[in-house]
């Protein structure tokens, strides 16, 4: 959430819990001086896709409860997914956000393959996994094969 100089909310947004993973989470030090073994944690939100930041309110303007609903169903099938394929899921999620561009093709993807060897090292097939992941992504609509390693974003 953030707010405007007036006070009023510029944005707020929400992220599913299924967007969340252990390596977001990092302590910052020993808390409370009345629980000196409690440790402080922040959640650092950088590596969630923007499809994973559902905004109730987006610069200053509210969004419609079907805008909100449609954002946060769109994503259940994470949900049901288990946590290695779904971190596989969001980290090509990024890669996807990263990318910037509406249509996009497989051979930029490939691009982050040393990024993703070093976040999975048991991956010995990390552009097949890529592949993988682009067909689920196409399958569950946020991605649409245009033919040729071409793909658009939805």
């Amino acid at each position: 959430m953030n707010y405007s100089q007036e006070w009023t909310v510029e944005n707020f947004c929400i992220i599913p819990k299924h967007f969340f993973s252990t390596d977001m989470i990092f302590p910052r030090g020993k808390g409370l001086p009345k629980r000196p073994n409690y440790i402080m944690c922040s959640i650092n939100i950088q590596p969630v896709p923007e499809i994973g930041k559902i905004f109730y309110v987006k610069d200053g303007k509210e969004e419609s409860k079907e805008k909100v609903l449609e954002s946060w169903n769109k994503t259940l099938f994470l949900r049901e997914q288990n946590t290695n394929v779904r971190g596989w899921t969001l980290d090509i999620l990024k890669c996807v956000d990263i990318l910037k561009k509406e249509v996009f093709t497989l051979d930029e993807v490939y691009q982050f393959d040393q990024l993703l060897t070093e976040k999975h090292p048991e991956n010995n097939n990390v552009q097949a996994k890529i592949r993988q992941q682009l067909q689920i992504l196409r399958d569950t609509g946020f991605i649409e094969f245009l033919g040729r390693g071409r793909y658009r974003k939805i």
